[in-house]
């Protein structure tokens, strides 16, 4: 039994640091109102529009503000004591939650008032996530780290399922009127937790935030070619080898089962990700965390085509239109990947937060988000475009085997990534 121990997460940030438990109890609450308003006001975009073109444009709504206030907001974070700048945009996010129950109860709401209240949900939680993750090694040391930060990604993994399947059921269950309300109170509650954590006013000098604020972070980055390369593998993965897009194809014509297939395949890089989260224990041991990186985005994109394999072998859908074999060989696939990732995450979070002056963190942070957030968005674009040329099972192929040759061959030409030792870090 102390063998199994030993591979379960490591909750002893948990314990070490009340002020930590606060933030990762509050960032969860706060994940999870994001992620049910991202897939409830989709669901209800369709039902008011019955457009699929509308309900793609939600993404686009979203999209700007975050990338814009990812990077802005991280010069907020470093400007200002970051509890308040926390507080500030929980309560943002609480009063989105409040306007989408009060319009929709009223029978007031319209696609263009969604279109403008999710916007305004992604500006904030582009500054809730770089705060958030900018306070984490303010607040345990060094050490636990990526214990931490495994702790973060497994929050992360399960609000991804438990967001959208409450959306579901809430909506199913009493409309969205009442779904609304309840992500309300759930911000609410995230709130009350984060008001609970001591000031944390940036170490040293700070600047002012503004577009010279941004470039300086931008600097600071160029210079330092090991930290860039944890961006550049993350927007390796996310561009060439995320295959959410061709999800929905697949489950027409590849393997069946249609909208429940997607949801499955959806749900078991989530899974996946949670179960990287739940078996992360022994990571807080690892030194090489960028050798790690570095074969966890590799094994990323062999998974990524290992599942075009099976799409591509997969015999079509079954009578009624019902899902044939292959769909539990693809998810376990996505499962994998979706592992993989945490594991990339960790150390990739761990490094930056190790390699950053805490005056810095913001907007470094900042940009770890935009990546993280803008990176599937434009992986899309470019499967979507290379599955109209190739056919999925074949996009799925390519990208990721590009994703790991690629990878693994920039990690070669600059080495610092892989010579990375956390040991020798000072």
């Amino acid at each position: 039994m102390a063998g199994v121990r030993g591979f379960l997460v490591d909750l002893t940030p948990l314990r070490k640091s009340r002020d930590y438990l606060r933030l990762w109890l509050g960032g969860g609450l706060s994940t999870v109102g994001v992620n049910f308003v991202t897939v409830a006001v989709s669901l209800h975009v369709y039902h008011l529009s019955g457009s699929t073109v509308a309900v793609g444009l939600t993404g686009l709504a979203a999209l700007i503000p975050l990338v814009a206030l990812g990077l802005y907001g991280g010069s907020i974070v470093d400007a200002y004591d970051r509890r308040r700048v926390l507080v500030t945009a929980q309560v943002g996010l609480t009063l989105v939650g409040a306007a989408l129950a009060a319009l929709t109860v009223a029978d007031r709401v319209s696609v263009g008032l969604l279109y403008g209240l999710v916007a305004a949900q992604s500006g904030l939680h582009g500054v809730l996530g770089p705060a958030r993750r900018a306070v984490i090694h303010r607040l345990l040391p060094r050490d636990l780290l990526p214990s931490a930060n495994a702790l973060s990604t497994l929050s992360m993994g399960a609000s991804l399922a438990i967001g959208p399947l409450a959306a579901g059921a809430l909506i199913d269950a009493a409309g969205y009127g009442w779904a609304y309300s309840v992500e309300a109170v759930v911000m609410v509650a995230g709130l009350v937790t984060l008001t609970t954590l001591p000031p944390l006013p940036p170490e040293g000098e700070s600047r002012r935030a503004g577009l010279g604020s941004v470039l300086e972070g931008l600097a600071y980055l160029r210079a330092r070619p090991t930290l860039g390369m944890t961006f550049l593998v993350d927007i390796l993965a996310m561009v060439l080898a995320f295959p959410h897009v061709l999800f929905p194809a697949i489950g027409a014509l590849a393997i069946g089962g249609g909208a429940a297939t997607v949801g499955i395949l959806v749900g078991g890089m989530a899974t996946g990700a949670v179960l990287g989260g739940l078996f992360s224990g022994g990571l807080g041991q690892v030194r090489r965390q960028g050798r790690a990186i570095v074969v966890a985005v590799a094994l990323w994109g062999l998974f990524t085509a290992l599942f075009g394999v099976i799409v591509a072998v997969a015999p079509g859908p079954g009578p009624g239109g019902a899902a044939n074999w292959a769909l539990w060989p693809a998810t376990a696939l996505m499962a994998a990947a979706g592992a993989s990732d945490t594991v990339s995450a960790v150390f990739r979070m761990t490094i930056l937060q190790v390699g950053t002056p805490d005056a810095l963190q913001g907007r470094l942070q900042g940009v770890f988000i935009v990546v993280v957030a803008g990176g599937p968005h434009l992986g899309s674009a470019l499967l979507g475009a290379l599955a109209g040329q190739t056919g999925e099972a074949a996009a799925s192929i390519i990208g990721g085997l590009l994703c790991t040759a690629l990878v693994i061959g920039t990690a070669l030409l600059q080495r610092g990534l892989l010579a990375y030792d956390s040991m020798r870090v000072q």
